[in-house]
């Protein structure tokens, strides 16, 4: 049987490096609490990000979870989002007694379409949370007007965007607040993380109090918070994947270079927008099925399993239409989005893939209707 290729491969440095990165953890048993290796993280990510402020947390979910409770919104207010995202998304609203509003994306570039946000907005909305889906930027500026006009909070989801950079800024400047993911499959990992970007020191003191049970002293606790602190093992991990980062970036440009020239050229395939003011981390190449491909995308689908490639359907279906949340929330119009989950498809992407596997998922796609 040939090589299984996934949708993606987490990035680890060499063993041996790691290895000996987290020996010194035997010596001083210190393996989590905000370690030296928690604050030296938050250090580095911080410069590498280029953001005012930024909190760990023990992942992306909780990073997001936290810094929407932070804000102190009033139960069953409600929050515009976008249904085109990982489920995180929404879990983070609802777990927060939030209620999504589901705005439609733009089929150009899967991102919120943010001139469909003031249509949704009632005397009940306080906050705004768009994601930078495939670290594709949504449109800031219009956003950021349309909350200071409405008086609403804007925290991005910026999981899929780390390292990226809009008009020479860090991603995690914009709005009130940024949580990434550090997830084993993402562009950068700790294995499990997460972090908030922000420029208001208050909401870090919040976030320290969130993510640490609330406790400020040995005889002190001050809030009610929970436990979303990074460990020191994930945390030497990120300070040895950031290290080579830069080639692993380099591996994958490799790839996403490879890929939208060939995949440009087939007939019924497109690929999403780019946005010029935007740097690219290369973290996922989606691709669009369009009808006059020849096959749908789940034939696509199928046709790279059965050759032991494991694509993805990112996002099927929308997280408006699963069964925990479908029917529950305010309906609008969510076509664009509709339709785009059916036709999306996320070819493996990763810095070992190689061109000889990139260039075997090519000639697959080429086959169109074949097998």
């Amino acid at each position: 049987m040939s090589e299984r290729i996934l949708v993606t491969r987490s990035s680890m440095p060499p063993y041996e490096e790691y290895i000996e990165a987290i020996r010194p953890l035997w010596d001083t048993h210190w393996l989590t609490n905000m370690g030296i290796y928690h604050q030296k993280l938050e250090r580095e990510l911080r410069e590498y990000l280029d953001v005012h402020e930024l909190s760990l947390m023990v992942n992306g979910h909780m990073a997001l979870e936290l810094v929407i409770q932070s804000f102190g919104f009033p139960r069953d207010a409600e929050v515009i989002t976008t249904p085109f995202t990982f489920i995180s998304t929404t879990h983070a609203i609802v777990r927060n007694h939030l209620k999504p509003v589901f705005c439609d994306v733009k089929s150009s570039d899967g991102t919120i379409d943010e001139e469909k946000i003031e249509d949704l907005i009632t005397e009940h909305t306080v906050a705004i949370v768009p994601v930078h889906v495939y670290g594709n930027v949504c449109n800031i500026e219009r956003i950021q007007e349309i909350a200071d006009k409405y008086n609403l909070k804007v925290i991005y989801d910026a999981a899929h965007a780390f390292g990226v950079k809009y008009k020479g800024k860090g991603i995690g400047n914009f709005g009130d607040a940024s949580a990434f993911s550090f997830h084993a499959t993402k562009v950068f990992n700790t294995i499990e993380g997460g972090a908030v970007a922000f420029s208001d020191h208050k909401i870090y003191e919040k976030l320290y109090n969130l993510k640490n049970f609330g406790i400020r002293g040995e005889e002190l606790v001050t809030e009610v918070g929970a436990n979303a602190k990074m460990n020191e093992f994930a945390a030497i991990m990120g300070l040895c994947n950031l290290r080579h980062l830069d080639g692993a970036l380099a591996g994958r440009k490799e790839i996403y270079d490879f890929y939208r020239e060939e995949i440009s050229q087939i007939e019924g395939l497109s690929l999403l927008d780019e946005n010029s003011d935007a740097t690219k981390n290369y973290a996922y190449f989606p691709v669009v099925v369009k009808d006059c491909y020849g096959s749908s995308r789940d034939e696509i689908f199928e046709r790279l399993r059965e050759n032991n490639i494991f694509a993805r359907k990112y996002f099927y279906p929308l997280t408006a239409d699963q069964a925990c949340f479908k029917n529950k929330y305010r309906d609008a119009d969510i076509s664009n989005a509709r339709k785009l989950s059916k036709q999306i498809l996320i070819l493996p992407m990763y810095e070992e893939l190689g061109r000889g596997n990139a260039g075997k998922i090519v000639s697959l796609l080429k086959k169109k209707g074949g097998r």
